[in-house]
């Protein structure tokens, strides 16, 4: 009966010790999986574009990295970054961009891809602001007390919107149709379209828009439209938690030749709706 009770003893323990071994090979692949994984903070233009929904699946393949991007205005997701809640940021407003590396976020910005701005309005346009220069279609929006849905959330659409205004001599008095959401780019689009307001917005957003009603793009061509877009990792010197090595693979894929084709093939019904330009 020892003899048994002995033997018994010694598998209860060698059970226990391969569960204790698997449990550790468990959580070993857990903390692989959690390191294999990082955030970037961006803009809701190029998630609501469905940019990232084409790429991400192409980087997770070729890397293995899963990525979690949180959709803010560019101003929000700098915030974000400068936080250290966020391992990467690609974003679109370049003196932001820029003030974010020189107070140490960032070691370097690098540019990604380009797009534009465009103007939407009703067909109809009933501030006669078609046509390719964009501060004289704002004067007249204002002239006119025209509907204008302003995003107002220190996006890089929005801090494109008020340079644009600056450059007229309505910057005090946008006129009374002017009305800031404090939202998305495709909250503000749905807006204009339930209300037939003019919006600005960026095209690639605007391509994957559905619900358009009676808007169409007024204004473009415009060089002062163009729109640019850069990507930097965030420093570790500020941030010892951020990933850096998971980070620099998406920087360096998303600037290389295969992310950056994969940026040129995304296109909707035809057209292309981001330009890369890394390697100019």
């Amino acid at each position: 009966m020892t003899s048994r009770f002995a033997s018994q003893r010694r598998q209860v323990v060698r059970l226990l010790a391969a569960a204790g071994v698997l449990s550790a090979g468990l959580l070993g692949s857990l903390a692989a999986q959690a390191q294999s994984s990082i955030v970037v903070a961006s803009t809701t233009s190029t998630e609501q574009s469905g940019l990232f929904g084409h790429i991400l699946p192409q980087f997770k393949q070729a890397t293995g990295i899963d990525v979690k991007v949180v959709a803010l205005g560019t101003g929000q997701a700098i915030d974000m970054a400068r936080r250290g809640d966020a391992d990467v940021l690609f974003v679109h407003d370049k003196l932001a961009e820029e003030k974010f590396v020189a107070d140490g976020f960032a070691a370097k910005r690098l540019e990604v891809m380009y797009n534009d701005f465009v103007l939407i309005g009703p067909k109809v346009d009933p501030a006669g602001t078609k046509g390719n220069d964009i501060v004289a279609a704002l004067k007249k929006l204002a002239t006119a007390n025209a509907p204008f849905v302003s995003r107002g959330d220190k996006s890089g659409t929005h801090a494109a919107e008020l340079r644009f205004w600056k450059m007229t001599d309505t910057d005090a008095n946008k006129g009374s149709g002017y009305k800031e959401c404090g939202c998305g780019m495709g909250p503000a689009l749905n807006i204009a379209a339930s209300s037939g307001a003019y919006v600005l917005a960026d095209r690639g957003t605007w391509l994957n828009f559905k619900n358009r009603a009676d808007l169409a793009v007024l204004v473009e061509g415009d060089k002062r439209l163009f729109n640019q877009y850069g990507v930097m990792l965030v420093s570790s010197a500020k941030h010892p938690q951020v990933k850096t090595a998971e980070g620099q693979k998406f920087v360096d894929w998303v600037t290389g030749a295969a992310g950056q084709k994969a940026i040129a093939d995304y296109k909707i019904g035809g057209e292309q709706l981001f330009f890369p330009n890394a390697s100019k």
